[in-house]
């Protein structure tokens, strides 16, 4: 607060100057010099007042470029009022007023390739292949709030609360959901003046129920007057540029704090670059300015959603300055609305680091193709664009919906958080399924250089069963995008597992050289025969995961 008001200070006292008649002609009588120092005083007084009552209000940063048509005001309110050459000075400053509008206003015009540069990404085919022993954090946000709401009667005093914004994050090596609660009015807020904890659910698991956490919470989003979050940042860190909401993380012990993205405009007032966060203890709101370099561990998402979509805009539209993605467009290309957080999605790699997902389509109407997607690194904001197989189209995130939505036309199931993974050497969508409700009905993956290929089911794991088996029996057709090696094995079976998967049997089976194959009866139905101690000649598809699949099989003596 006191940054503040000697923020308001030194404005007012500039503002005083620039109004105030300073060099006027003493009078006999020093009426005028006594006018003038009235004036001064309360050109003063209601500039420090008018100040500290703006920015307390809307939070906004102490930057001097933010307050230009206020110069532009006072400068030329000053120079009409003053006289001889003191008119003369106040008339440049007039004109210097002018230049800084244009400046600020002009900026979009020329700092084009200064954004693209500061959102440049470096380059890739693919994403690394999905390890199928991992879950993907594949519950929609919708549906786990959906759940968390159902769940609200854990809270005390239910009434005086409201489910706050959905984060996800790991936390003690699980993914997570986390939503705060939040006061749901001003009355709320003066009677409680703390909130009791937060949601927390399974991102993996949609089986999973919401637990409410008991961990008290006073400097919120939702709180009023010095408590309110994002003023309590702003009076303690007035000179930061911030960009993006405020986000709550949860560390290993259950602690909330909250987070806010800071950093540097690109020029004037105009574009964003990040640099790092600001911590807020939720309890005690001792707050902690670090780079993205010093985050700590439990942090996941440093760099706000925000952030990672502008940037991504930059890249795309950018790429050949500002006019070219005004006319010309040559190779610009527009990042998907489809995120499920400000255009973005989150989502872990196999070491649980969190990127933010994208994809980018042509900026033609009724183009469908993906031109590539990002990654960006949600704790140090280090992004990748990948390209794709330029042999093959991939269809983009919209043209994946759209599939779901016609295949379940007659249900009205609609899709959801769309996400490209590396499925057995195929770029493939994830998407789930929600019923009109917002409840979950199923998982839907579809190879996106070959949309024929497509399968579900109600989990992830069932789905990628299902996939692989639907990708051995596309054969020619999958390779040509995945460019997966085909090789021949021979041997004794050793063990064999069968389960039902839909309308068809998957066969599960290990050689005695060691290696497990999966097949579907859809593709070899004698393959529901196979047993233990079989001598099998078998053409499978080399992607590198423990179960490999199966493109034909033959069983000596049955064949």
């Amino acid at each position: 607060m006191i940054k503040l008001l000697i923020a308001s200070a030194v404005i007012a006292l500039i503002a005083s100057v620039l109004l105030t008649p300073l060099m006027t002609k003493k009078r006999e009588d020093g009426k005028s010099r006594k006018v003038i120092v009235y004036f001064f005083i309360m050109a003063f007084v209601l500039g420090f007042l008018a100040t500290g009552i703006t920015l307390y209000v809307t939070k906004i940063d102490v930057n001097w470029l933010v307050f230009w048509p206020v110069l532009i005001v006072l400068t030329a309110v000053g120079a009409f009022l003053a006289s001889g050459i003191e008119r003369k000075v106040k008339g440049i400053l007039f004109l210097a007023s002018l230049a800084v509008a244009i400046y600020v206003l002009s900026a979009p015009l020329w700092n084009a390739n200064d954004k693209f540069k500061s959102a440049d990404m470096k380059a890739e085919v693919e994403i690394k292949p999905f390890d199928e022993t991992q879950t993907p954090a594949s519950v929609p946000p919708k549906f786990a709030r959906n759940k968390m709401k159902k769940a609200f009667g854990q809270v005390p005093n239910t009434s005086y609360y409201e489910l706050g914004r959905l984060q996800i994050q790991k936390v003690n090596g699980e993914y997570v959901y986390i939503a705060p609660v939040e006061f749901s009015g001003f009355f709320r807020w003066m009677n409680g003046h703390t909130t009791p904890g937060y949601f927390t659910m399974s991102a993996t698991d949609s089986a999973d129920n919401p637990k409410f956490v008991a961990q008290e919470m006073k400097y919120i989003p939702s709180a009023y007057l010095n408590t309110n979050l994002e003023r309590h940042i702003r009076l303690q860190h007035p000179f930061l540029i911030f960009y993006g909401d405020v986000q709550l993380e949860v560390d290993d012990e259950g602690k909330p704090y909250y987070i806010r993205s800071y950093g540097d405009f690109i020029s004037a007032r105009n574009g964003f670059d990040v640099k790092g966060i600001v911590l807020v203890d939720a309890l005690t709101g001792k707050s902690e300015m670090l780079t993205l370099d010093k985050i700590p561990a439990f942090i996941d998402g440093a760099v706000s959603p925000e952030t990672v979509s502008l940037q991504n805009s930059y890249f795309g539209k950018y790429v050949n300055g500002f006019w070219n993605s005004m006319f010309g467009k040559k190779d610009v290309k527009l990042p998907s609305d489809e995120g499920t957080e400000s255009n973005v999605s989150p989502i872990f790699d196999e070491h649980g680091e969190m990127y933010y997902f994208t994809d980018f389509t042509s900026p033609k109407e009724g183009v469908d193709s993906m031109l590539g997607y990002s990654l960006t690194n949600a704790r140090t904001g280090e992004a990748t664009y990948y390209t794709g197989n330029l042999d093959a189209s991939y269809m983009d995130s919209q043209g994946n919906l759209q599939i779901i939505e016609k295949k379940f036309i007659e249900k009205k199931w609609f899709g959801e958080m769309p996400v490209l993974y590396n499925f057995y050497g195929e770029a493939s969508w994830l998407t789930a399924v929600l019923d009109s409700n917002g409840f979950l009905q199923n998982y839907f993956i579809v190879s996106a250089a070959n949309p024929e290929i497509s399968v579900y089911a109600t989990t992830p794991k069932e789905a990628l069963k299902l996939y692989k088996t639907a990708l051995s029996r596309g054969g020619s057709t999958v390779e040509g995008s995945s460019h997966v090696e085909e090789k021949n094995a021979s041997g004794k079976v050793l063990r064999v597992y069968k389960e039902r998967l839909g309308d068809y049997t998957v066969v599960s089976f290990l050689l005695d050289n060691g290696e497990n194959y999966l097949i579907s009866a859809e593709t070899e139905p004698l393959a529901i025969y196979l047993q233990q101690g079989d001598e099998v000649i078998v053409k499978y598809g080399e992607t590198g995961e423990q179960f490999l699949p199966v493109r034909s099989l033959m069983i000596k003596g049955l064949q």
